[in-house]
């Protein structure tokens, strides 16, 4: 059944409580020292945000001393049907988060690629752990090696869950996917979470983990929340621990030297901001089917989330010859975005997260424009239907053509709805182009000249987490550019972060402990071997 949430019980600027220790915890802190969070449609204060007084000590000890012994226990189909009950819970009441999320400026196209997302990442990781893993608490991998001659001393690998915890630090963009793809993971490798929220969507966030906990499907100490600073917790990590990091590449860069995770070898996992590419080939002419799937995939990632997502297209790679086409094309199709209100009739687009987010992305495309210009879109104006363009965070879509050889448009990323078209010689001139992000989530490749796409994957698979190959016979059933998908890896070299949040089992598996068992058969037997 629907509840109100606590925004709406608790009088107009309720402090965000945290959960800890299996119990809804407020912060201490007066309202001078918390973080004041804004409705980014309206710019009305939402709520407050603090971390003052938890007792995160305590939370990271009732996580290894209850929740890991309780999913330690339980074999892998066993916490996929904890998987299944919480996405359950989690559709049973997606409406509520919907509702929230039209407050971060969200419409309900976006709201549904978040909630709907996760609860599809949760089943299907419970799909797959039920075909994959064996009806055990650890898994054995592989065939027993044999190490001696009379065949009675052998090796196998087991893996088994860590004594430890995920800490989760999740960005801005997506407060209901990514704290339950993570979940999905850990539960599965056997740690409880503490999730960590970014402060402007950290209402939504919480409303979730009420939903998840009022339905009361996972064990004591198998997921709490810490709403506000966690770095006091980072010196709290141990040596079985797993911090899993989504954010900017510098924060990212920042903690992998903190000296807790260095000294402790703590494992750490980063998916961090990069500067996604889409690359026109030439034998794609304008007019034709395959140019206008490419038109409609960058104005889809501009458009989706305000643009806010981690595997948007920022940069639009296109052949010389084609750029003024590409250009009218591109600025034609955004100009029939309606940007205003989620509620309102009509709506394509809201808001980004906030006034400062709007800030972020203000500077960032200034510095592109140095080297370029707008073809679509001012920054600094827009038209919100059914909302005041000041008060709330709106801009309009914003496509920039610039110099390729210019540092900024490889180097910022707009984390909104902006994209800039970068003009190539040739095809090494294209590769080289790509390159120069140092590392990106996810690219696309637009071609029906199959020996071209397989050139240039070839030259480039290493700069990227994955390559979206867009063709006249996949582009009516393609998943998009933008799409994470739970089967394969979801992560990036370099600027990206180096990690891998989605990875299908074998993500499971590398949160878990693999060692090298030598024994005789019959205790190899013991262990299922």
């Amino acid at each position: 059944m629907s509840r109100p949430h606590p925004l709406e019980e608790s009088g107009p600027y309720p402090m965000l409580q945290s959960h800890l220790q299996d119990t809804w915890v407020t912060p201490t802190a007066a309202d001078g020292s918390a973080t004041d969070v804004h409705d980014a449609v309206t710019g009305d204060l939402v709520c407050r945000v603090s971390s003052a007084g938890l007792d995160l000590d305590g939370a990271f000890g009732h996580a290894r001393r209850v929740g890991g012994p309780a999913l330690r226990a339980l074999t892998f189909p066993q916490r996929a049907g904890l998987l299944e009950a919480v996405a359950d819970a989690v559709r049973a009441r997606r409406t509520e988060l919907y509702a929230l999320s039209a407050r971060a400026g969200a419409t309900l196209n976006d709201a549904r690629y978040d909630v709907d997302g996760g609860v599809r990442v949760l089943r299907d990781y419970a799909a797959r752990a039920r075909a994959g893993l064996p009806d055990a608490p650890h898994l054995v991998e592989g065939p027993a090696e044999r190490l001696a001659r009379a065949g009675d001393f052998l090796g196998v690998h087991l893996v088994t869950p860590s004594p430890g915890l995920m800490l989760q630090v999740n960005a801005f963009n997506f407060p209901v996917w990514a704290p339950l793809e993570k979940l999905a993971q850990a539960v599965l490798a056997g740690l409880p979470s503490v999730v960590k929220p970014a402060t402007p969507t950290a209402y939504l966030t919480e409303h979730l983990v009420r939903i998840v906990t009022e339905a009361g499907v996972l064990p004591p100490g198998a997921l709490q929340l810490v709403v506000g600073s966690v770095r006091p917790a980072l010196d709290l990590l141990g040596e079985q621990d797993v911090l899993s990091f989504t954010g900017s590449a510098a924060t990212a860069g920042t903690l992998r030297v903190h000296p807790a995770l260095v000294s402790r070898s703590v494992r750490f996992n980063a998916e961090a901001d990069s500067v996604n590419a889409i690359v026109l080939a030439p034998d794609v002419a304008p007019g034709t089917p395959l140019f206008d799937a490419f038109v409609r995939e960058v104005v889809t990632e501009m458009t989706v989330k305000a643009g806010q997502k981690c595997t948007a297209i920022r940069r639009v790679l296109v052949p010389r010859e084609r750029e003024a086409a590409a250009l009218d094309a591109i600025a034609a199709e955004l100009a029939g975005v309606t940007v205003g209100d989620p509620a309102a009739e009509g709506v394509r687009m809201g808001a980004v997260v906030s006034l400062a987010q709007r800030e972020d992305v203000r500077r960032a495309v200034r510095r592109i424009a140095a080297s370029g210009r707008f073809v679509h879109g001012d920054p600094d104006k827009v038209r919100a239907v059914g909302a005041d363009p000041e008060r709330g965070a709106f801009l309009d879509t914003l496509l920039l053509s610039a110099d390729p050889e210019a540092a900024a448009p490889h180097e910022v990323e707009p984390f909104g709805p902006a994209a800039t078209v970068l003009a190539y010689r040739d095809t090494a001139h294209a590769a080289d182009l790509l390159a120069r992000g140092r590392g990106s989530l996810a690219a696309s490749l637009v071609s029906d000249d199959v020996p071209w796409t397989a050139a240039l994957v070839a030259e480039t698979a290493a700069w990227h987490g994955r390559l979206h190959l867009l063709d006249s016979v996949t582009m009516a059933g393609t998943t998009g550019h933008g799409s994470p998908l739970p089967a394969l890896r979801h992560g990036g070299p370099g600027r990206a972060g180096g990690g891998s949040e989605l990875a299908g089992l074998r993500g499971v598996l590398d949160l878990m402990q693999r060692t090298a068992i030598q024994a005789s058969p019959r205790v190899l037997d013991a262990l299922g071997a």
